[in-house]
This record gives C-alpha cells, structure tokens and sequence, in this order.
C-alpha cells in the first residue's frame, strides 16, 4: 500500500513532549526531535539551551495524509501544548521553548492561520494563541540520546510529571485517532 508521505515541523515546548504525543497518532510514521529557526549551524543542545541561538525544539512529525489530514495534526498539537504562553511551556522557559508551526507549503501555511483564527474566535484557550507561524527552514536532528526519550525513561522525573500528562491527555481526548485504537 502506497502512502501519502507528508511532514509538519512543530515546536509546543519540550521536543521530548511533542515526540511522545505524536508516536501515539494514528497515520504517524516517525517523529524526529531537532532545532530549527536559529543562526547557528549544527547546533547541539547545550547551545540551545544557552537560548542565545535562535533555534527552537521541535519535532518533525511525518505522516500519512490519507489517515491524518494536516488540520487534525494540528488540533493534536494545540490540544497538548499551551499555546498561549510566549517562550514558555510550564517550568520550561526561554526561547528554545516557544510554540511555532514551520509550514512546509502554502497550503500548510494557510490551514494552520484558519485554525488559530477559528480557536481564537472560539476563545478555546482563554488567552490568544501567540504560535508563530514560520516558513520552513533547516532543520537539525537533536543528539541520539533524546531519541525515544520518554519511551526509554517513562520513570525520570520529567517523564513521569510533565510528559506523562501530555500523553495521558491525547489518549483520552484522542482516542478514536491512536495507534492502538485501529491495530
């Protein structure tokens, strides 16, 4: 069976959240934590973390649109991030943490702006969403050892607090849509 590969490069706070989020979704084929949005080549995370390059965590999520269309990622993405808070997801602050979009086309650019206009409309958040919306640019695969992260370490403390939530929110708001709900 032939898939309809596509990509969205998202950064909702901490790469490790978006990633775990996403490795659940139904359509999804693989998750890529990385940085993007900087002026520094190949950066490593302990210059993102100095917040003084530019760059963003993210994740590129590849999917299959003839499962998931390009909006219901995204109503995924806004859903288990707070897109309302500027350079900050929860105790994660700084720039490296700021929730964006990198649109791949046009048409990317123009679902994610009708999207933030309709919950913005609809007050879902109670605050505007301030998500960037970008243009995409290179993006730079985070070290191997963010990898999997919340897979690999369900127990550490930030899994266990922060991520865990994130993935416990998808699985119940979502369900219809995880991976596990169609196998």
């Amino acid at each position: 069976m032939t898939q309809r590969l596509e990509q969205a490069v998202l950064g909702g706070g901490c790469f490790w959240c978006v990633e775990a989020v996403f490795q659940e979704l139904e359509g999804v084929t693989e998750v890529q934590s990385g940085y993007t949005g900087g002026h520094l080549d190949r950066p490593t995370y302990e210059q993102i973390c100095t917040a003084t390059t530019g760059h963003i965590e993210i994740a590129t999520v590849t999917y299959d649109a003839d499962v998931i269309s390009y909006r219901e990622v995204l109503q995924v993405f806004f859903a288990t991030h707070d897109p309302t808070t500027r350079d900050r997801q929860g105790n994660d602050v700084g720039p490296q943490y700021r929730s964006a979009i990198f649109w791949q086309d046009e048409t990317q650019r123009d679902v994610a702006l009708a999207l933030i206009e309709e919950l913005n409309a609809d007050n879902v958040f109670g605050a505007p969403i301030v998500t960037e919306v970008r243009e995409a640019e290179t993006v730079w695969p985070a070290e191997d050892y963010h990898r999997d992260y919340f897979r690999r370490h369900p127990q550490q403390s930030y899994c266990a607090f922060v991520i865990a939530p994130k993935v416990a929110k998808l699985r119940k708001q979502f369900a219809h849509r995880l991976k596990s709900a169609t196998q």
